[in-house]
């Protein structure tokens, strides 16, 4: 199988659009039901060897102990309760609504009914979940072409993280902006104002150097792998980045470095090219920050001294 196979924004938009929205819902599930972490690394899904996982929720006597999984190799939603009982259903052909309302029935059978905020988040409308019949087509090749690309990227983004060994995130899909993303931590608290919105002062509370990969939007209708510093320090935009397909993009009033995925794609050596514009991404940011990038490195995901 191609390592990175051609996925076009153009191509998928109807079919990204419906399970960005059907993944909404099941996130919102993940928020309600699943203790609160540090920069909400509690929400995100996660790739399995079939699709993606809210892993376990619930339990702790409050509500039973839950699972839900995206199946996209057989296109099915899983709910998996820890007494042994299980639900699921087909996603092929349904929309939004459909999801929906097939979703919480399917919950509530199990004796499990989360109270989520059931419109979409940033998604250009706010049209209810349970009333969005626009939105509903779900296709079996894009999406298992989609969840293919991620799983790669996934493991690509694991490697780059076993280099760093202070504070990280895990490696994770965010739901909401549907990109997948790992967190390295000058540590340093960062103050933020009270007027900033709930989800933006828990995620950059502290000084990040963050680096991931989106499938594309309206504002950018391509692919890419990227990285910011935020706080972003004076220059960031001044510095190298490799390899020379690499850039610094504008972006909300901040800078992204910026490799486009179709780029990649065609290189002699495409997991090393990624690898270095993380890297230099990085240690742009560490080098303008002030961190010790040497003393946190762990080349390898090694800090023993004596291994050889």
């Amino acid at each position: 199988m191609e390592l990175f196979p051609a996925m076009p924004l153009a191509e998928w938009t109807e079919a990204k659009e419906t399970f960005h929205r059907f993944a909404q819902i099941v996130g919102k599930i993940r928020l309600a039901s699943s203790n609160r972490r540090n920069h909400w690394w509690q929400v995100p899904f996660h790739p399995t060897g079939r699709g993606l996982t809210t892993r376990p929720m619930g339990g702790l006597g409050e509500q039973p102990l839950f699972c839900v999984d995206f199946d996209l190799v057989r296109h099915r939603l899983v709910v998996d309760v820890f007494d042994g009982r299980s639900a699921e259903f087909s996603l092929i052909g349904r929309s939004v609504a459909s999801f929906h309302d097939r979703l919480f029935e399917t919950l509530g059978g199990l004796g499990i009914r989360p109270e989520i905020w059931a419109v979409p988040f940033d998604l250009g409308d706010d049209t209810p979940f349970a009333e969005d019949t626009l939105h509903a087509r779900y296709d079996p090749v894009l999406i298992n072409r989609y969840w293919r690309i991620l799983s790669q990227v996934v493991q690509l983004l694991d490697r780059f993280a076993a280099d760093f060994a202070g504070k990280t995130s895990p490696v994770h899909h965010f739901w909401h902006t549907f990109d997948i993303a790992v967190t390295r931590f000058t540590g340093r608290v960062v103050k933020v104002s009270p007027e900033t919105d709930p989800v933006t002062r828990e995620a950059y509370s502290w000084e990040v150097i963050s680096s991931g990969f989106w499938f594309g939007d309206k504002e950018r209708p391509w692919p890419a792998f990227y990285s910011y510093t935020a706080p972003e320090p004076e220059g960031l935009e001044r510095e190298p980045l490799r390899p020379m397909q690499a850039d610094w993009i504008p972006a909300r009033g901040s800078h992204l470095a910026v490799l486009r995925y179709d780029d990649v794609r065609v290189m002699e050596d495409p997991v090393g090219a990624v690898l270095e514009f993380l890297d230099s991404a990085y240690q742009a940011g560490a080098k303008l920050t002030g961190i010790d990038a040497e003393t946190l490195a762990s080349p390898g995901g090694i800090t023993d001294p004596y291994f050889s």
